[in-house]
């Protein structure tokens, strides 16, 4: 080492440091992920399906009704209040969708709507659900409507949380992140910057997620925040996010073939989908769709609770 030129030495020294620092990260990162599956463990059972195992939980009796989370999300945010009111005289079952909470997603399974649709279909019916009611937020609502679009599912309706609708131009500034077009780069965001920024700077995002309202203190854990604190949902939600887009032309023009019914609910101050475009544009197209507007921000399952459960409830005693 001590004939090697000076300039050597240093770029030696400086590879050394950065392979320290990404290990320092990957360690600190691997831990993480360890604590927070232990304050946040699976909350229910699991199915096999096509995509590998799928988490999901099912409470109450009646009328069936299955819950499609959002981008980012798990069934967590679905269970601070909203299930446990509905289960009081319906049966729910809550889903983490394929890659995301504690579902397995296997590699080369395509993330596009219409793939979820067709594997959220594939999940009802192993699990002997007949003809539910689907509830869908964000872009588990536009998932519910490629179900419907799919017409291969006996549903008896929608009712849609802060839907994702239409097709756009561009996406909230929360998902800037999320927008990594290789999976190379995803894997090693996820596994070295990603978890310590989201620690160190949550505050931009949940201003813009949550945002005009508060975080409630029941979302870190009941509501599965807590797990966005693991690599796999950066990867994964990285990869829904940047095919999010892609069915939403193609879905635009089939809209006017649906005939089953359909309720959506949006909060009016809502910073991460556009309430006038995604529910009162989208609304006023099709004669068969209803919208209920309410204060509230993007995350009303987790926020609106109350609200959303007797906006779901008067949807379900209205589609038999």
């Amino acid at each position: 080492m001590a004939n090697l030129p000076a300039g050597v030495l240093i770029m030696a020294s400086i590879v050394i440091v950065v392979g320290l620092i990404l290990l320092g990260l990957v360690i600190y990162t691997w831990l993480k992920k360890r604590e927070v599956e232990k304050v946040v463990p699976p909350r229910g059972s699991f199915v096999e399906i096509s995509s590998g195992r799928l988490h999901y939980l099912t409470t109450g009796k009646g009328p069936d009704i299955v819950m499609i989370h959002g981008l980012g999300g798990q069934m967590g945010n679905f269970d601070t209040g909203l299930a446990e009111d509905l289960a009081r005289d319906h049966r729910v079952t809550l889903i983490d969708r394929p890659g995301a909470g504690y579902s397995e997603r296997r590699a080369g399974t395509a993330t596009s709507i219409t793939a979820h649709a067709e594997l959220i279909e594939e999940a009802i019916k192993a699990l002997g659900i007949e003809r539910p009611l689907i509830v869908g937020h964000s872009l588990g609502g536009a998932i519910a409507l490629g179900i419907g679009l799919r017409g291969r599912q006996p549903v008896r309706g929608l009712a849609l949380l802060a839907p994702f609708t239409l097709p756009v131009d561009s996406f909230s500034e929360a998902f800037d992140a999320l927008n990594i077009p290789w999976d190379w780069l995803r894997r090693f965001t996820g596994w070295t910057f990603a978890v310590p920024t989201m620690i160190r700077r949550p505050e931009p995002v949940q201003e813009l997620i949550f945002g005009p309202e508060e975080v409630p203190d029941s979302y870190l854990v009941e509501g599965g925040g807590l797990l966005s604190l693991r690599p796999a949902h950066f990867i994964e939600t990285s990869r829904d996010f940047v095919t999010a887009n892609d069915d939403m032309p193609a879905m635009q023009r089939q809209y006017h073939k649906l005939t089953l019914p359909i309720r959506i609910l949006y909060g009016a101050q809502d910073r991460i989908l556009d309430p006038e475009l995604h529910g009162t544009t989208f609304v006023s197209r099709y004669p068969q769709m209803g919208l209920e507007m309410i204060d509230g921000g993007h995350m009303i399952p987790v926020t609106r609770p109350e609200e959303c459960a007797a906006f779901i409830r008067r949807a379900s005693q209205s589609m038999k």
